[in-house]
């Protein structure tokens, strides 16, 4: 049976808890039999909604399961883990020394070291991506994942959707939030990063296909933005 119920924090919270609790639920450490978590936090209001929609919310879910949807201002995110069997959207070899989905199936992916055609890359510690910002080359991929049986897992283990508000980055932690913004047109947008890339050139950040016609830079294919993570 699908119960419902309402998590509510008294108005002495500290926001520094608050913080905790969500990054604990994003990161799927905190342990909750439930149907629907939600709460609400609006990124301009001091308030984020989240709204956790699985049959018991655990910190290991089956493959393929909606693992919650929660809404940062006017932005809708919807987590879902991907079978291990699916194809990476990424062409990473190895990932804190182990096999790629090994890593993603032991949760050791956040932000440890990983390797790429060769390369090793060393993502931000957390505390160092809570001040980074960075402006740049954004890009868009995803549209050739359509074209592709089955669908395809990012880097941290979710079921990517080319039409969802995602990104790809090589050095920040995985999942964080950034808010990109659109220099040549001055759109913004929220996004979450759950993937790693891009891996050419000099570009920043590789947005979804549906970020980037939301920030207007789809059909010129790259624009010049800049990012910087959100503080909730």
């Amino acid at each position: 049976m699908i119960t419902q119920f309402i998590v509510s924090f008294p108005s002495s919270f500290k926001v520094r808890n608050f913080k905790t609790i969500i990054f604990c639920v994003l990161s799927g450490t905190v342990l909750i039999s439930c149907s629907t978590l939600k709460t609400t936090y609006d990124i301009t209001k001091d308030t984020v909604e989240v709204t956790c929609n699985t049959a018991k919310f655990v910190t290991k879910l089956g493959a393929g399961t909606l693992k919650m949807s929660y809404k940062i201002g006017a932005f809708t995110f919807n987590v879902i883990s991907a079978p291990l069997e699916w194809p990476m959207t990424s062409d990473i070899e190895s990932i804190d020394g182990l096999s790629p989905k090994e890593a993603v199936r032991q949760g050791r992916v956040k932000n440890s070291p990983y390797v790429v055609k060769g390369r090793r890359y060393v993502p931000m510690s957390v505390s160092e991506a809570a001040t980074y910002h960075e402006v740049g080359t954004a890009s868009w991929y995803g549209n050739e994942t359509l074209r592709q049986k089955d669908g395809h897992m990012t880097a941290n283990g979710e079921a990517f959707d080319p039409g969802k508000p995602t990104a790809a980055h090589k050095h920040l932690p995985l999942p964080i939030h950034v808010k990109v913004t659109n220099l040549e047109n001055n759109r913004s947008m929220i996004v979450r990063v759950n993937d790693r890339g891009p891996f050419y050139g000099n570009r920043i950040i590789d947005l979804s296909a549906g970020a980037a016609k939301k920030l207007g830079f789809y059909s010129q294919g790259t624009a010049r933005v800049k990012i910087e993570t959100v503080e909730i």
